[in-house]
């Protein structure tokens, strides 16, 4: 195994950089510069196909442990997946079938190389313990946990209060996942903001347990492509660490200006200072081509980092259609509204309408502003643009 790093220095990055709470810091603190070999835990319940830059945020941070030497377990919450994690939610979650767990968490490991050494990475299940659990154990285990506990979670006390259906399933949730802490006797639990609970609910479940209790990491919610709302799945504001180069690239030039410097601490490796010098000395755009070239360098390497940056100054700034564009089929006299929401350029005819309105339009650079406009032979094998990003090729 790799020798611990105790340079203190590197251990307040750690701490401070990407980090909201860290419970108990000064404890923390003593024991990574002791030399103690740690155990690092993250749980993620493999939810949906694939993780987005605002799961990389956390795996980030557990990257900086591994890097200090420390043993880092990546569980995935497969029997936590059939429960639901009630985080943030004003209803019931539905759990997921067995074949779409599977299916999950083998995109989840495979995506999760992208930022850890999974060579030296420990992951964990936890139906190893949790499926195991008698009816007895489970009794013991709750016995462990008030309610009154329980009911101070803040979107559960509001399901309470405005009478809509908590079921006990739900309540068992933070147990489990504290459980977990108990069974890996974890030193460090890290997550979000949004499970803080469920991480002290480790922590208090450990001291039951007669262990010592984890110390706890969250990290800031980063915020997704519209500006407002968390990263997420089902808002789809995301950008998947999955997504092409090109895409990658595009998405994040498309976030508002003032998220810049948020993203280039919480999703680069760029230090503190040159983020605040990139910020005071470059105009906007510089300054987001900077963070777009450094995410995408991490996740698909400096190469295809350049050759998705040069896609994106030729498409994009110097207004040229991209070499590879996506052919549609539609027929000839199909209205160009109709076409357009088709092909996916607007979602409805009063959107196209309004896009054709602003300028928003053209086929081969030519720019549409007449409703009435039917396609015609002559338009075959020809390009429509709508806005700065989509391109469509006509096939009559």
């Amino acid at each position: 195994m790799s020798k611990i790093i105790t340079d203190e220095k590197r251990i307040d990055e750690v701490l401070e950089r990407g980090t909201v709470d860290v419970l108990v810091k000064k404890h923390l603190k003593e024991k990574m510069l002791s030399g103690k070999r740690l155990k690092i835990k993250m749980g993620i319940d493999p939810t949906g196909s694939f993780l987005h830059l605002g799961h990389a945020v956390i795996l980030r941070k557990l990257k900086n442990f591994q890097e200090l030497g420390h043993q880092v377990i990546f569980l995935i919450g497969d029997f936590t997946a059939k429960i639901g994690d009630p985080t943030g939610r004003s209803s019931e979650r539905k759990p997921l079938t067995e074949e779409e767990i599977k299916d999950n968490m083998q995109n989840y490991k495979k995506q999760a190389g992208k930022i850890l050494d999974m060579n030296n990475v420990d992951v964990r299940y936890n139906s190893e313990w949790l499926g195991e659990l008698t009816l007895k154990d489970t009794i013991m285990l709750t016995s462990k946990i008030t309610y009154a506990q329980m009911a101070q979670r803040k979107s559960f006390k509001n399901r309470i209060k405005k009478d809509i259906d908590l079921s006990i399933q739900e309540f068992l949730y933070p147990a489990m996942q504290g459980y977990d802490s108990v069974i890996l006797k974890a030193d460090v639990e890290l997550g979000g903001t949004d499970q803080k609970f469920n991480l002290l609910m480790g922590r208090h479940l450990q001291k039951r347990y007669d262990q010592s209790p984890q110390d706890i990491i969250t990290c800031p919610l980063l915020i997704g492509l519209d500006g407002t709302e968390k990263m997420s799945k089902s808002l789809g504001n995301y950008i998947a660490l999955t997504e092409k180069a090109e895409t990658m690239h595009g998405k994040i030039m498309s976030i508002p200006d003032d998220l810049m410097k948020n993203y280039f601490e919480l999703c680069t490796e760029i230090s503190l200072t040159e983020i605040e010098k990139i910020m005071q000395t470059e105009n906007p755009r510089d300054a987001k081509m900077r963070l777009a070239f450094e995410i995408v360098k991490i996740f698909h390497g400096e190469d295809e980092a350049k050759k998705a940056q040069e896609y994106f100054v030729n498409t994009f700034s110097k207004k040229e259609i991209p070499d590879e564009v996506v052919e549609f089929k539609t027929k000839v006299g199909e209205n160009i509204l109709d076409f357009l929401v088709a092909c996916g350029g607007a979602t409805s005819k009063s959107d196209a309408r309004r896009k054709i309105e602003q300028n928003g339009v053209s086929i081969d650079k030519s720019k549409i502003s007449d409703i009435e406009y039917n396609l015609s032979p002559i338009d075959d094998g020809k390009v429509v643009k709508v806005g700065k990003k989509f391109f469509v090729k006509i096939v009559l």
